[in-house]
């Protein structure tokens, strides 16, 4: 049974994240328990950290659909606290994308999506990956609100096309970013800029 998983060691986190990824596709199996997947998460992080993984941007190409998110709470005298971690509701699916451009590598688009009640909100814009250190910087530049399938708005998002221009001049510690710590055929993870942790699901087709 799931509440029997003991919390994962650096050998077998991989294990726990594969798991935790297929009970977002099949709610019939065995889901493991919040605190399992969270510690999986961070161990993730000091295995990538400790071997000096390197998660190419290939490997993260796709559609991925959110699956467990923890979130992190900024404490007075610096630093975060996480939560407890859960697992993304059914009801409003959330996705993240990312695309390679052909001319460069390591520079290409992210889109953001949340549907909920017939409603589906999208965000675009560029994104460029520094590989060495797994670190995604993107920013939004487009926005898109679909009603039943049918695109009742278009348009820019904050600056626009003016604002993905900026983002090719801007560093690293200006944007907001994904520092990827698991990938995998079936799931990929990653820290945020503001400290919370994410695990999302290749998207089935």
């Amino acid at each position: 049974m799931a509440s029997n998983l003991a919390l994962p060691t650096v050998q077998d986190y991989s294990t726990v994240l594969v798991a935790a990824a297929a009970t977002c596709c099949d709610r019939t199996q065995p889901r493991p328990q919040p605190n399992v997947v969270k510690a999986a998460l961070l161990q993730a992080e000091v295995a990538t950290r400790r071997q000096s993984l390197v998660h190419p941007f290939s490997s993260l190409q796709g559609a991925w659909r959110l699956g467990f998110v923890v979130q992190a709470r900024k404490q007075a005298k610096g630093g975060v606290t996480l939560g407890s971690g859960f697992y993304a509701p059914a009801f409003a699916p959330a996705q993240i994308s990312f695309a390679a451009r052909s001319e460069a590598a390591n520079w290409g688009e992210i889109g953001n999506q949340v549907t909920f009640a017939g409603i589906r909100f999208r965000l675009t814009g560029p994104c460029r990956y520094l590989g060495k250190k797994n670190l995604l910087a993107f920013d939004f530049t487009r926005m898109q609100v679909d009603l039943l399938g049918q695109t009742v708005y278009q348009g820019g998002f904050r600056k626009g096309t003016a604002g993905q221009t900026a983002f090719e001049e801007r560093a690293i510690a200006q944007l907001p970013f994904f520092a990827f710590i698991y990938a995998s055929d079936v799931a990929i993870a990653a820290r945020g800029r503001g400290g919370g942790l994410a695990l999302w699901v290749r998207q089935q087709s």
